[in-house]
């Protein structure tokens, strides 16, 4: 009997983390999808928040399935934010989702994106999601030169991923330094509020001095 005993404590030992993976992984794929569309939402730190769970884990692959997860959901929370833009564009009357992206898309930020992405193209839209409040207007850069749907595809794709993997590796450094994982995802969310808040805070102090 001894094995049954074995395969109940196997059992009550994983099914915790099997629940994790079932509830986990399609609410972070459905925040980060909705923070692509609606940027009130800090999907980096969500991300960074699922690689310390995942770093805690036995399960194979789970860091992989968070990378998967997060890039896959801001790859087509951004394509269907850019849709709807160019949506927008076309129409008379302009649409609620364009003038939210205008919204958050300062003058000088916007024309700062649009002579990078005159200069360098698709390498500037790689790099938008890694720069702090950089996405929304070199987005607005793309659909003001029309780029059609698919050139801005292809220059997103890559932009993900290297999104995704930016924020997992932070995750992976919270959930390394620390026991718990609780104490590594605090450690994540506040590095990345600090990135996040960092070149503002630097932008107001060279203004200062």
């Amino acid at each position: 009997m001894t094995w049954i005993a074995d395969a109940l404590s196997a059992t009550a030992t994983t099914s915790p983390e099997s629940t994790q993976q079932a509830i986990g992984y399609p609410s972070l794929f459905l925040l980060v999808l909705f923070g692509a569309l609606v940027p009130v939402i800090p999907t980096g730190a969500l991300v960074s928040s699922a690689a310390v769970v995942a770093f805690h884990q036995t399960a194979p692959f789970a860091m992989a399935l968070v990378f998967v997860t997060a890039s896959l959901a801001a790859f087509l929370g951004d394509i269907a934010l850019y849709w709807l833009g160019r949506r927008g564009m076309g129409s008379k009357n302009g649409s609620r989702w364009l003038e939210a992206i205008r919204s958050r898309a300062p003058e000088e930020r916007l024309t700062q994106a649009q002579e990078k992405l005159a200069d360098h193209g698709v390498a500037v839209l790689v790099l938008s999601r890694l720069v702090p409040a950089g996405r929304i207007p070199v987005m607005l850069a793309c659909l003001m030169a029309e780029w059609p749907i698919r050139r801005f595809a292809r220059g997103n794709a890559p932009a993900c991923l290297a999104w995704a993997v930016t924020y997992q590796l932070i995750g992976i450094l919270g959930g390394s330094l620390f026991p718990e994982p609780w104490e590594g995802v605090v450690a994540a969310v506040v590095l990345t509020v600090v990135i996040s808040v960092a070149p503002t805070v630097w932008k107001r102090v060279r203004a200062a001095s």
